[in-house]
């Protein structure tokens, strides 16, 4: 390989020139062997998201990512294997619920995830509240469980796609979260790791995404189906809507127990459902097991009614080293935060409007995210019994429930909500059938 000097790299790409495919193997290299120092590395993430990328410059990046590291296959199984990627929101909690569906609905889900990105939870650290759950187990592990229960969701291990790894953490603290070309090489370049048959995305817009507008949240689809396909991947885009919280629990542990509740049919909120459920529907087609919405739709109820998929979430959370009792008894395994408080608002009324995305930074400050690489999480506190638009509240109906370890904390999320959720006389239409669009 071509030796070249990090910073004229940087210059280049800094003053909107386009890079050729020997200078982006360079960098790419670089951020595997440390020849890119980590100012280097955040320089150039910066240069990218004040310049962009061609197509062509995009479909490199994530080329090199991929094959910084391994590259899987599945020669053994039968059945297609597909994946779901979200853009990050906040309250996503849909992995753990769309991975157990799917695979008793006859297809295999093998699913490495990311830890917290910005103002958005991370699927990596919410496993971490279930105690013994091994989110590193290495790939012969993963190949293992997938094989035999159908589904495994872990982290990014240090074989795949390496350095994305590196770049990814380096993006979350230095404010180049937001590039749709950093985006779609990071996300494709482990999804085409995976050695997946085909992949679902679930691409957000709204105060609580990374595209903010509809037509932003376009403009990512394009390019992950773009290259995504001139990869050879079957790929689907979905537009959901992020403008308030999805699900009733923002947090990891509280997360994971909306979650597996959900699978026993326990509060399935109707956000949730609707977007899991065209997600799933979506990736059946897409994989040829199912030739239509109604009857991929069919098929998912009877796996979430008849218990199996909350069978396959319990298989797999053993099989990574979980509690064998985890879904009779998770109250006796999550954390628990020392305070847990009601909020409810200064008048009453209905819920307009929420930001979406000042909650998810709410929920940084009282510990349940990061600030910076090295933070250690708090994985018991977090928000509850979160209202949707259009709900009724007053003072016997909070607006949600705090769980913090402090008087301070809890008082400073206490005005986050009050100050971040509308409250008004008149109700606002929360109509779930918009809350997911289709691209083509």
């Amino acid at each position: 390989m071509t030796t070249f000097i990090p910073q004229e790299i940087i210059r280049k790409k800094r003053d909107g020139h386009t890079l050729t495919q020997d200078e982006i193997a360079f960098f790419v290299q670089s951020i595997v062997d440390g020849k890119f120092t980590d100012s280097q590395v955040s320089s150039m993430a910066m240069a990218i998201f004040f310049q962009g990328l061609t197509q062509e410059e995009s479909s490199l990046l994530t080329q090199n990512m991929c094959q910084s590291g391994h590259v899987m296959s599945w020669p053994e199984l039968d059945k297609p294997t597909v994946d779901k990627h979200s853009t990050g929101g906040v309250g996503d909690k849909v992995s753990f619920i769309l991975g157990p569906l799917l695979a008793a609905c006859d297809v295999y889900v093998p699913m490495l995830a990311g830890r917290g990105l910005g103002h958005t939870g991370g699927t990596v650290d919410k496993l971490e509240a279930i105690p013994g759950y091994n989110v590193s187990p290495g790939l012969d592990k993963f190949r293992q469980v997938v094989s035999q229960v159908g589904c495994a969701i872990i982290g990014q291990t240090a074989d795949i796609a390496p350095a994305d790894k590196r770049f990814y953490a380096i993006r979350d603290i230095t404010a180049t979260v937001e590039s749709i070309h950093l985006i779609t090489a990071s996300i494709l370049s482990k999804k085409l790791a995976e050695g997946i048959d085909a992949l679902v995305m679930d691409v957000k817009f709204g105060n609580g995404a990374f595209a903010s507008t509809f037509e932003q949240a376009q403009q990512l689809a394009r390019s992950l189906q773009n290259v995504g396909q001139g990869a050879g991947l079957k790929i689907k885009a979905l537009l959901t809507d992020m403008n308030q919280v999805l699900g009733s629990t923002i947090g990891n542990a509280l997360e994971i127990e909306e979650s597996v509740n959900f699978l026993k049919g326990v509060n399935q909120d109707p956000r949730l459902y609707e977007v899991t459920f065209r997600l799933c529907e979506e990736a059946l087609i897409l994989t040829g097991v199912c030739q239509s919405h109604n009857q991929a739709r069919l098929k998912l109820e009877k796996a979430l009614r008849s218990g199996k998929a909350v069978e396959i979430f319990e298989k797999m959370l053993v099989a990574l080293g979980g509690p064998h009792d985890f879904v009779e008894n998770m109250t006796k395994y999550l954390p628990q935060a020392k305070l847990i408080h009601p909020v409810y608002p200064q008048k009453s009324g209905y819920l307009t409007a929420v930001n979406a995305r000042e909650m998810g930074l709410a929920l940084i400050k009282l510990g349940g995210g990061r600030q910076k690489v090295s933070d250690k999480i708090n994985l018991a506190v977090g928000f509850s019994d979160f209202v949707n638009i259009g709900e009724f509240v007053d003072h016997s109906k909070p607006i949600a429930i705090i769980h913090a370890d402090s008087e301070k904390e809890l008082q400073n999320a206490t005005e986050s909500i009050l100050q971040y959720c509308d409250i008004n006389d008149n109700k606002m239409k929360n109509d779930i059938s918009e809350d997911v669009h289709d691209f083509s």
